[in-house]
C-alpha cells in the first residue's frame, strides 16, 4: 500500500515538474505568465514557495494531497480545504509561516464533517459557473484568478489590474445561483511589491 502512494507521489512530482503552477490549465485555471502582472522573478519565488509548502504538507500527512489546497501570491500564502481537527488547522498555519519568504498566511481550512455528495456537487457546480462567467466577461482577465467553493461560500484569490476589475469579479461571484457569500483575497497590481515594467 505504501509503494502505491509512493508511486502516485512520484508521478505527480514528475508531471508538475514539467508544467509549472503559473501556466494556464483547462478552462483558464491558474495564472498565465503572459497576463500575470508580477515579474518573472516574483512568479518563480511564489511557485517555489508553493511547491515547498505542498511538499511539507504531503510529508506531514499524505491525505493533505487531496484535501488541502494552497496558493501563493506575492509572498502571501492562502490555504483552503478540509482537515479533521482544529489542531491540524493550527499546525498547517504554523507550517505556512515557516516557509521562507512568507509575508502572510490566510488559513480558510474547514473542519471536516460527514461527506455530503449533494453539497460537494453543488460546490463544484458553483465553481464551474463562476469560472465560466469570468472567462466570458471581457472586463476580467480570468487567468489571474483561482476559485474554491466550500458549502456555497466562494473563495477567490488573484490579482486585478484595477478596482473596476476587482469589483467586477466580486459581482460575478455574487450573481451565481445559491451562493451564500464571496470571500476574496484579490490584490491590485499596485499592491504588489514588484511588477512588470
Amino acid at each position: 500500500m505504501k509503494s502505491k502512494y509512493s508511486l502516485i507521489l512520484l508521478i505527480f512530482i514528475s508531471i508538475t515538474g514539467c508544467v509549472g503552477y503559473s501556466s494556464t490549465g483547462v478552462l483558464g485555471t491558474g495564472v498565465s505568465i503572459a497576463m500575470d502582472p508580477r515579474t518573472i522573478g516574483t512568479q518563480i519565488d511564489d511557485s517555489l514557495m508553493q511547491k515547498n509548502l505542498r511538499a511539507k504538507l504531503i510529508l506531514m500527512d499524505k491525505g493533505y494531497f487531496l484535501n488541502v489546497k494552497t496558493k501563493v501570491l506575492d509572498g502571501r500564502i492562502f490555504i483552503t480545504g478540509k482537515v479533521n481537527t482544529v489542531e491540524e488547522k493550527l499546525k498547517i498555519t504554523k507550517l505556512g509561516w515557516e516557509i521562507k519568504g512568507a509575508r502572510s498566511v490566510k488559513n480558510d481550512l474547514k473542519i471536516k464533517e460527514q461527506f455530503n455528495f449533494k453539497q460537494t456537487a453543488k460546490d463544484i457546480l458553483i465553481t464551474s459557473q463562476l469560472r465560466t462567467a469570468l472567462i466570458t466577461n471581457k472586463k476580467i482577465k480570468s487567468a489571474n484568478y483561482d476559485i474554491d467553493t466550500y458549502k456555497k461560500i466562494i473563495y477567490i484569490y488573484g490579482i486585478s489590474q484595477n478596482e473596476e476589475e476587482r469589483a467586477e469579479v466580486i459581482n460575478e461571484g455574487k450573481q451565481v445561483l445559491d451562493v451564500e457569500d464571496v470571500v476574496t483575497s484579490i490584490f491590485l497590481v499596485e499592491d504588489l511589491r514588484v511588477v512588470k515594467n
